[in-house]
């Protein structure tokens, strides 16, 4: 079942119902495409909300396409977690569209968009207007992103960038720490994110690596959590962190 054109409207349903939101991260370069099925059925099973499919290194199109395929089967939306424009494909129901806030290269902030936009138009993607902020350890997408990454207790500046973020009409704010992070992101910088920008949606991902610090960021506010090293390195211990999210109702 194809999801294009219903998965914002999806995500708001489950919202509006008081749900914490549970994304599972697929990178293709570090996934076998012949495990993704069975491990897709667990992870829909233990309730995560939607797949997520990207990575930074390494992804190619053939390789995106038949991962996007093989989720597909479950029903849940496939959305595309773009870190360039090789990373669009028509198999998937939506894109995260964003623009990385904090970079220095114009090419992260409007230039990749700008190649993107017609492709994906062309494609009948949906769009997930996104702003992009890596806070902290970064990883692999700050390096390449030339990210001028936000120190974890700069609450302050975080909040400055959210909220422009919204000024500008961006109904998503992902706050990164990055892949393979030491820790996750400050929950006292979700809450008053959560405090003061209305109307977004927030997507917290990086360094959860266990149930109590997935219940730390939806406590915090977080709307939709992501999860993707930890569902690579133990997918048993990844089962019984969206379990504990989703037990969890939004603040």
């Amino acid at each position: 079942m194809r999801l294009k054109g219903k998965v914002k409207s999806y995500i708001r349903e489950k919202l509006n119902d008081g749900k914490v939101i549970h994304f599972s991260l697929f990178d293709p370069d570090k996934v076998d495409e012949n495990q993704v099925y069975y491990l897709g059925k667990k992870l829909v099973e233990a309730g995560t909300d939607a797949f997520l499919i990207g990575g930074t290194l390494g992804v190619s199109q053939e390789k995106l396409d038949k991962i996007i395929s093989s989720l597909t089967e479950f029903g849940l939306p496939t959305i595309i977690f773009p870190s360039n424009v090789n990373l669009i494909s028509s198999k998937a129901d939506a894109i995260l569209f964003m623009s990385l806030l904090n970079s220095d290269d114009l090419y992260y902030v409007v230039g990749a968009q700008l190649v993107a936009a017609p492709i994906i138009k062309k494609l009948g993607l949906e769009v997930l207007p996104t702003a992009y902020i890596i806070i902290g350890h970064g990883g692999t997408a700050a390096h390449v992103g030339k990210a001028r990454v936000i120190p974890y207790e700069n609450i302050e500046l975080i909040l400055a960038y959210s909220l422009m973020a919204r000024y500008m009409g961006m109904e998503f704010i992902y706050l990164e720490a990055g892949s393979g992070a030491p820790k996750t992101i400050n929950p006292l910088a979700i809450k008053a994110v959560k405090s003061n920008v209305d109307d977004a949606i927030i997507i917290v991902g990086g360094g959860i690596r266990d149930e109590e610090s997935g219940k730390l960021l939806a406590s915090a506010g977080a709307d939709i959590i992501v999860t993707g090293n930890i569902i690579e390195q133990d997918s048993e211990k990844a089962l019984k962190i969206i379990k504990e999210i989703k037990s969890m109702r939004r603040k």
